[in-house]
């Protein structure tokens, strides 16, 4: 349905408006106009403005009041008692429990294990081997016969030179008797000066005869003996190069004994450090497959000239194998130790605070203080020597520049 809209045409000259789309407020507006009357004019903004004037004024009156009321900074500070100091926080890592210690300088060193007895077995007699009695692993005790070889024809030989040196010895002692009783004869003046002199000639001769049948005598003793081969020590049979049957000369290879009680280690390590090195120090050896364990060993010898090519020293560690872990060609590496200071106390270089003189900042009764001490060797790792401090001491170690002694500190993570 349309909309009715009233056929009065008429304009609202104040408007602009047709009469028929006026406001209440506007019609009234209007006819006050056509009667003559001046508008009517809005009061509330002015009374806004004079309520805020107002509210300001009371404002500022009350804060001049509050400002008269307050007692000065000073008497502030008095009522309010001393500020509460600055608390510090210092975390676990960045301090250090002062604890005696073992301080080492060392110098690096490998190579493999070697038997520090060996001995290689050689026939010391020619003949045929009639028998051997050990193999490879197998332990032997010093004096154990471990070789024989034929001594059939060792035997006869020294039955013959034995039975030639007592042939020799009774011819002697007949030439002896020959001679005493010429000399007597001679003395009687029965018989001829020429004929002792023969008869010494003769004597001698069979002396010396006699002495060299000894000395055959000897040899063939000594080549019996060495028709048996005896261990040398107490030790373990390395290697067999011989089987029963075979015929030897002297000379030729027979077993290899070691002796794994005393173990050497071949060790290599830069000439540069030579000049720390020297028999009787320390060394703490780590076996290649033997896990969980570490060896102590002793410099023995250092050689004298590097190795060309490589610039390395070797150097002869023997190590204790009583037990027998330690076997030859196993592979070490360890520390050689060149310096030591046991029971000492030590730092972090950078814990050392230099203004006012070398000190440290410990933390007692939870504050810092100021410790004094002095400096002494410089060891690997960045830690110095220090004296002046105890046991126990609770050292700040960080970077912490800006602390300060007597400045009150709390412990976190601790």
């Amino acid at each position: 349905m349309a909309k009715d809209i009233p056929e009065t045409t008429g304009v609202d000259p104040l408007t602009g408006k047709p009469e028929w789309a006026l406001s209440r407020r506007e019609r009234r507006a209007a006819d006050r106009a056509r009667q003559g009357l001046p508008p009517r004019r809005r009061r509330w903004p002015w009374v806004v403005l004079v309520l805020l004037v107002l509210v300001g004024m009371a404002a500022f009156a009350f804060r001049d009041r509050l400002a008269a009321l307050a007692p000065a900074p000073e008497q502030a500070a008095v009522a309010a008692g001393p500020e509460a100091p600055r608390l510090t926080q210092i975390n676990a890592d960045e301090l250090t429990v002062l604890e005696p210690t073992t301080l080492r300088r060392v110098v690096k060193v490998i190579g493999p294990l070697r038997p520090s007895r060996r001995s290689d077995l050689s026939a010391e007699a020619a003949g045929q081997v009639e028998a051997v009695t050990v193999r490879p692993g197998d332990s032997v005790a010093a004096g154990q016969v471990l070789v024989q070889v034929d001594v059939e024809r060792l035997t006869l030989d020294l039955n013959l030179a034995r039975s030639n040196a007592e042939a020799t010895r009774s011819q002697l002692s007949l030439a002896e008797r020959q001679l005493e009783r010429q000399q007597q004869l001679v003395e009687r003046g029965v018989a001829a000066e020429n004929t002792v002199a023969e008869l010494q000639t003769n004597a001698e001769a069979l002396r010396a005869n006699l002495s060299a049948q000894e000395d055959q005598i000897a040899a063939a003793e000594l080549s019996l003996n060495r028709a048996t081969v005896r261990a040398p020590f107490d030790g373990v049979v390395a290697s067999r190069s011989i089987d029963p049957g075979a015929v030897v000369a002297a000379g030729t290879p027979l077993l290899t004994i070691v002796d794994l009680r005393q173990m050497e280690m071949v060790g290599s390590t830069p000439v540069s450090a030579g000049a720390a090195l020297a028999a009787g120090q320390e060394v703490e050896l780590e076996v290649n497959g033997v896990d969980g364990r570490t060896f102590s060993g002793t410099v023995q010898r250092i050689a004298p000239v590097a190795e060309e090519g490589t610039r390395t020293l070797t150097v002869y560690v023997g190590v204790d194998n009583a037990d027998g872990t330690l076997l030859g060609g196993m592979f070490a590496s360890g520390e050689i130790v060149t310096a030591e200071a046991r029971d000492a106390l030590a730092l972090p270089r950078g814990a050392i605070r230099e203004d006012g003189g070398d000190h440290v900042l410990v933390v007692e009764d939870g504050a810092l203080a100021r410790r004094d001490v002095t400096l002494g060797k410089e060891w690997p790792g960045g830690l110095v020597q220090v004296e002046g401090l105890e046991a126990g001491a609770r050292v700040v170690t960080a970077d912490l520049p800006d602390l300060e002694a007597g400045e009150p500190v709390e412990l976190v993570d601790f």
